[in-house]
């Protein structure tokens, strides 16, 4: 199995994993209500789901802006869309031809990670006489590191909902505790256990609800960082090859 089979086995299990998780809300909440014989011997999911509250419906909002991020950044952040091959050929092409105007042209035609690097290398060499290799290399790895920024920020929206989602859950569970403690404390006399139920079942499924939408996102958010830190290496990797060749052909 090479290197692209891999990849795109390892993209298409992710997807598969998450979606089935970030969608079990879906199927929860298109459950048929309990009948009365089911109600008898316990809680329906649905009904332990609807025992969480408004906040359930606020995690439920949260696992599909999460899922909607996977699928965005596995669209946008595809090795083409960073690395395209086709454009490295023509701006290797232009170089042959020492057409380094039109290596330009083709950065700023083409909007891209690595056009940005090698446009800002090529300004550089074309407005000097006697380009500094070392100057040269700093040029690409400011560039190189901001465009690299640019890209880990987009995955961070994933960590932030893997970050926010257990708080919420959290904060569903003290909701439920203090609900629960509320209904001894207003009459003791009368607390019986099943009039504790209400407040505990918040506590719990709001715990559990804020887990199973962090943990995914969790998962998906280090699947793109090591998939980005690999992009960005080659990014910069082929962004220093092409200045290189620039400074050569420019020296010849």
């Amino acid at each position: 199995m090479n290197r692209t089979t891999r990849s795109v086995f390892a993209r298409h299990a992710l997807a598969i994993a998450l979606g089935g998780i970030w969608w079990l809300p879906c199927a929860v909440f298109a459950q048929p209500e309990a009948t009365p014989a089911e109600a008898a011997s316990g809680l329906s999911l649905s009904q332990i789901i609807e025992a969480g509250g408004f906040l359930i419906y606020v995690l439920f909002a949260m696992s599909m802006i999460g899922l909607a991020l996977v699928v965005y950044f596995f669209l946008s952040l595809r090795r083409e869309q960073i690395l395209p091959t086709a454009w490295v050929r023509d701006v290797e092409g232009l170089l042959n031809r020492h057409d380094h105007e039109g290596v330009q042209t083709a950065c700023r035609a083409n909007p891209n990670p690595l056009a940005a690097i090698v446009d800002a290398a090529i300004g550089y060499i074309r407005r000097t006489d006697a380009p500094n290799p070392a100057l040269l290399r700093e040029i690409i790895e400011g560039e190189g590191g901001r465009q690299a920024n640019q890209i880990l920020t987009r995955t961070q929206y994933l960590l932030d909902i893997a970050v926010i989602a257990p708080m919420v859950g959290l904060l569903g569970t003290v909701m439920g505790m203090l609900k629960a403690f509320n209904s001894v404390a207003l009459d003791i006399a009368k607390a019986r256990p099943i009039e504790l139920a209400g407040g505990v079942s918040q506590a719990l499924v709001t715990t559990v609800a804020g887990l199973i939408v962090a943990i995914p996102a969790m998962i998906a958010y280090a699947y793109f960082r090591g998939h980005t830190s690999k992009l960005i290496a080659d990014l910069e990797t082929t962004a220093a090859n092409l200045a290189s060749r620039m400074i050569q052909e420019k020296g010849e």
